[in-house]
């Protein structure tokens, strides 16, 4: 317990930095995979079937192989591909966004399905064309759906951005490294990391259950 207060006194800024990193990372791509991931989601909703077609199985390829398998394609790849210099941490940002949104269009997928099925057959009565039933009555209920578990994926990015730590961006991870290879201990530095980890997720999670709590109680 010593050595952990030590430590914290010490290196808290590095741990500070590291999880303003990974808030950072986590924020990014829930920001943008939610905007990828919407256009995902209608594409894979098209009525058009090679479209839909197309999206079911990019949904399925990011959701059936590891994330960290993802992260070096993207790390390897995009440098070689792309006309311009890009970063590691770019690169790794790319990665995580198009993982994200993967996750993010069956969330809002499942939202919308979830909207009682009259409410496109009254839309439809008065007139609306798909466009407008869409703005005006099917997302305003779907964001109630779709809300609580946009929570609980920022949760889960704020987890995945761990593994850039493997590439060496900034991040809480690689603060642990930081510390441990500076104080050449190991078990303290996790257990800080692990326990920021923890209180940042526990919170979240809480927000979570209050935002369902509180959408359920307006119905």
């Amino acid at each position: 317990m010593d050595k952990i207060i030590k430590i914290l006194a010490k290196y808290y800024p590095v741990f500070l930095k590291g999880l303003g990193g990974t808030m950072w990372l986590a924020g990014v791509t829930l920001l943008a995979g939610t905007v990828l991931g919407l256009l995902v989601a209608f594409l894979r909703m098209s009525k058009f079937k090679p479209l839909s077609g197309l999206t079911a199985i990019y949904i399925q390829i990011l959701r059936g192989t590891p994330i960290l398998l993802q992260l070096y394609f993207f790390w390897i790849l995009l440098p070689k591909v792309l006309p311009f210099e890009m970063s590691d941490t770019a690169c790794i940002i790319v990665a995580l966004i198009i993982n994200a949104s993967a996750y993010i269009a069956e969330i809002v997928r499942a939202g919308i399905a979830a909207v009682d099925p009259g409410q496109w057959e009254a839309g439809r009565s008065i007139g609306l064309t798909e466009i407008h039933l869409m703005q005006k009555i099917i997302m305003p209920q779907a964001i109630k759906n779709i809300l609580p578990a946009l929570v609980n994926q920022f949760i889960a990015c704020i987890k995945e951005t761990s593994l850039a730590s493997v590439f060496f961006i900034r991040e809480l991870t690689t603060a642990y490294k930081t510390v441990q290879a500076s104080t050449f201990l190991t078990i303290q530095p996790l257990l800080i990391s692990g326990l920021i980890y923890l209180v940042v997720t526990t919170v979240l999670s809480f927000a979570a259950g209050r935002i369902e709590g509180r959408l359920k109680a307006s119905d």
